[in-house]
């Protein structure tokens, strides 16, 4: 039994993009049409989606909003001031509420930055990956490093908080191309950096026509050494696999997933996780723009997918988020969130602190330094039959 529910966050997704990138697996759509986008009939059914869901967290506050995509930059500042308006005016959002927005170079307009700031929103994401043009052209993106750079300095301008997001592990990326990106990363003092390394994702097309000269793992592994000495250096916290911050400048939103927070997803492919005194309930709405927009506006009722894990998927879930902070959490925080005495995973825990993979700490469920470095390894004990 769950006695208390967990924090709650609210993910809104806006599905569209400029150009589809060959490696994102996201749910994303490109905007090929003539006229503008859907904007009004868009926000009318994220509208009916909320209005349709606030009966299963009527009374909760909400700490959080991250508005993802797709580009959701491509939305008119109007149209972000007038989604966060809904949003305020449905839901209890707490006084000092954490709003963020992922925004594409490809659509920077130093006058558009101020606006969403303007409209609410706290913190930007800027989809960077690379300041190298050939690398950027490499990755299918839509911007090259001059948009980047100004991206970059606006964002410091209009907002308290921004994270610069960056790809290594790259097409033809040596050691130095990486270290080039890492100083021009740090260049703009960012409160937040996330580092991904490249994925080849099933069913894009770099999985059906992979990118040449990939750096193999004993380059890869050296790229890591080479970025935690450089963003380590410069004063970042790695809190989590892929997330590095100044001290106090964590992303409280995705902090929530990881923690196995309770969030509400609407919009087009938004998934949710909520949590009642007795079981935890998934939902994932449709995925396709004008089917959702169709099925909210008609009846309400976007929700294409509905799952309740049981007792023997619900410690693997767990984990996988939990074990991806490198502090990891209380060991108490399993029962909290998932309603399953601790005792549920005691052999898994045994056999991975074995395997010297857990840290040996009674009072929190952490991955060691080897632990992180075969995370999958780890999770997959946790996965039972």
């Amino acid at each position: 039994m769950i006695a208390t529910p967990p924090p709650l966050s609210l993910y809104v997704h806006l599905p569209w993009c400029l150009r589809k990138c060959p490696y994102c697996d996201f749910n994303s759509h490109e905007w090929r049409g003539g006229d503008a986008l859907p904007e009004a009939r868009y926000l009318d059914a994220l509208q009916a989606d909320l209005e349709a869901s606030l009966p299963k967290v009527w009374g909760r506050s909400v700490s959080t909003v991250f508005i993802g995509g797709g580009t959701p930059s491509l939305f008119s500042p109007d149209a972000i001031a007038r989604l966060l308006t809904t949003i305020r005016t449905r839901l209890r959002i707490v006084p000092d509420a954490e709003v963020t927005l992922e925004a594409n170079p490809g659509t920077f307009e130093a006058q558009r930055f101020a606006a969403y700031a303007q409209a609410g929103v706290t913190r930007l994401s800027i989809g960077v990956q690379s300041f190298s043009d050939d690398a950027l052209r490499a990755l299918g993106r839509v911007h090259d490093a001059r948009q980047a750079r100004a991206a970059i300095e606006e964002a410091g301008r209009s907002f308290a908080s921004f994270n610069i997001d960056l790809m290594y592990g790259l097409p033809g990326q040596s050691l130095a191309a990486l270290r080039a990106d890492l100083d021009s990363a740090l260049s703009f003092a960012p409160p937040h950096l996330s580092l991904y390394h490249l994925t080849i994702e099933p069913d894009t097309p770099f999985a059906r026509r992979p990118p040449p000269a990939l750096p193999d793992e004993d380059l890869s592994a050296d790229m890591l050494a080479l970025l935690q000495d450089t963003v380590g250096g410069a004063g970042f916290e790695r809190y989590e696999v892929s997330a590095w911050a100044r001290p106090g400048r964590r992303c409280r939103h995705n902090l929530n997933y990881w923690e196995f927070g309770d969030y509400l997803g609407i919009g087009a492919g938004a998934h949710g996780k909520l949590s009642s005194h007795d079981r935890i309930v998934r939902e994932a709405r449709i995925r396709q723009p004008q089917r959702y927009m169709q099925a909210a506006l008609t009846g309400g009722d976007a929700i294409e997918h509905v799952r309740v894990p049981g007792c023997t998927e619900l410690p693997f879930e767990f984990m996988l988020n939990a074990l991806r902070l490198t502090d990891g959490v209380p060991a108490a925080l399993f029962a909290e969130r998932t309603g399953l005495p601790t005792a549920a995973i005691e052999r898994e825990r045994a056999d991975a602190l074995e395997r010297g993979l857990l840290a040996d700490d009674p009072a929190r469920i952490r991955a060691t330094p080897l632990g992180l470095r075969f995370l999958n390894d780890l999770t997959a004990m946790f996965l039972r039959d």
